[in-house]
């Protein structure tokens, strides 16, 4: 099964990371709090400045949020990095039978099902932000 891309959790974890520690991320940095290669950082961080939610600083580095933690939404996040292609998160198999009746009624029939899953999930994004995603680090990190 093809999973979402993985950008959409890098991006939060971006966004929590600068959250936590404003000014000192630089895509380096990240990358390493991240395990990537951080030419996978600079990407999603591009993305996430060109939706408006972080500021990079050239020169000396570092990214700032451009919004308080608790107004960017994980359906924010979602949407910045394209996790998803042409705004759909299902897509259907090309050219099934036409002489089959399940393949000639299947998209009209499971559409309307996977759009409602959709919004559903997107609902459930929109109200979860960056902030409980920094309150849960910190909870862990007094835990351990």
């Amino acid at each position: 099964m093809k999973q979402i891309s993985s950008r959409f959790s890098i991006a939060v974890h971006i966004l929590t990371l600068i959250a936590i520690m404003p000014g000192e991320c630089t895509g380096d940095f990240i990358a390493d709090s991240v395990n990537t290669n951080p030419v996978v950082i600079r990407r999603i961080m591009g993305m996430l400045k060109k939706a408006g939610l972080i500021d990079i600083r050239s020169g000396i580095g570092g990214a700032s949020l451009l919004k308080e933690p608790e107004s960017i939404t994980l359906l924010d996040v979602y949407h910045a990095v394209e996790v998803i292609d042409k705004g759909h998160l299902f897509n259907f198999h090309k050219d099934p039978s036409p002489l089959c009746p399940v393949g000639k009624t299947i998209e009209a029939s499971l559409s309307g099902e996977l759009a409602e899953a959709q919004a559903a999930m997107e609902q459930r994004l929109k109200r979860v932000t960056i902030q409980k995603m920094l309150n849960q680090a910190h909870v862990e990190a007094h835990v351990n």
